[in-house]
């Protein structure tokens, strides 16, 4: 269903001319044929944004540079915004070659490139990080907010080891929407930053710490019994997972 199609559907609803059943069945049938282009090694969505408010999401890891690039080049060519997580630096430059515009994010180890219009986000979301070895998957995190229309502060190495760090920039906590708060080691900071903010905190677990970390395992559990409320865990390692979740509470009205 095009956008005639659909404007000709909301007219034929509002004049009486279509019941809701029938439209609720036009619907279904559209929903049944959403989109996709089948490139052989991956069925590329192009009906994501309509769906989800964003365009599909590229997890560049385990793809060669070559499936990488075309995957990006189907998704520019339909006028979406691109971005890619966990991407190489060979990925960028076959990526690059196709879509000359795309930029490379080296901290967060992501592509994107941007294009149309994307709803702003209505407030400001923060990324917090305990320490400078849990800033790759903060700046994932902080690169995946801003290119779904987010205005970001980040606020890195302000773990609990020094709690006077997070305290000193309790007004930047205050005036955030929403806050990403990404911790490795005991993952202690978001039980901190729940217990002293408003609104939700997204905390990600890191695999960041000592072999009784277990590879982030141990920060997982201790989000998950965090005492603070208003707190959601997602997997560990998944900024972008974060980003998806700050960025949705962040258009609400």
């Amino acid at each position: 269903m095009d956008r005639s199609e659909l404007d000709a559907l909301v007219d034929g609803i509002r004049s009486g001319a279509i019941d809701a059943e029938a439209a609720e069945a036009r619907i279904r049938g559209w929903l049944r044929r959403a989109p996709f282009e089948d490139l052989g090694f991956a069925r590329v969505d192009h009906h994501r944004s309509v769906r989800q408010g964003f365009p599909e999401v590229v997890f560049g890891q385990g793809k060669s540079p070559a499936e990488t690039a075309a995957i990006a080049e189907r998704i520019v060519a339909q006028g979406h915004t691109l971005l890619i997580t966990r991407a190489s630096p060979d990925a960028y430059e076959a990526v690059r070659a196709v879509v000359p515009a795309a930029r490379f994010h080296a901290a967060a180890r992501a592509i994107t490139c941007p294009q149309g219009e994307v709803a702003p986000g209505r407030g400001t979301i923060l990324v917090a990080s305990g320490g400078t070895s849990d800033m790759p998957v903060a700046e994932e995190a902080a690169v995946s907010a801003e290119v779904m229309g987010n205005t970001v502060d980040r606020l890195y190495d302000v773990g609990v080891a020094g709690l006077h760090r997070v305290l000193a920039a309790s007004d930047r906590l205050a005036v955030a929407r929403v806050i990403i708060v990404v911790a490795g080691m005991e993952g202690a900071l978001p039980s901190v930053v729940g217990g002293l903010v408003r609104v939700p905190v997204v905390a990600v677990p890191t695999s960041v710490g000592y072999g009784a970390s277990f590879q982030g395992l141990s920060a997982l559990l201790g989000m998950l019994n965090t005492c603070a409320s208003g707190v959601a865990v997602v997997n560990i390692d998944n900024g972008f997972g974060a980003a998806a979740i700050a960025s949705s509470i962040n258009h609400l009205e």
